[in-house]
């Protein structure tokens, strides 16, 4: 077997995102729960913070910048969990 050929099958790649997606979720949902005036910049922390240990080898990307923003602006849909 050349070492290549080892990695996740489609279906566990599959759950790695979905974990890592809940996880997102989660944090974002909380912060924006909890943070009625949070500043987009205070969010994006607090969004590194609690996801920085939770990844290997994490960099925070333009999607959490976006997803800061959203809680910043009020925009999350606190219902919709």
């Amino acid at each position: 077997m050349k070492i290549t050929d080892v990695k996740w099958n489609k279906e566990a790649r599959q759950k790695i995102v979905d974990d890592a997606n809940n996880v997102l979720r989660e944090a974002v949902l909380d912060i924006a729960r909890s943070s009625e005036t949070i500043t987009s910049d205070e969010a994006f922390a607090q969004l590194t913070s609690r996801l920085k240990d939770r990844f290997i080898d994490w960099e925070p990307g333009p999607d959490l910048r976006t997803y800061a923003d959203a809680i910043a602006d009020g925009e999350i849909d606190l219902d919709d969990d």
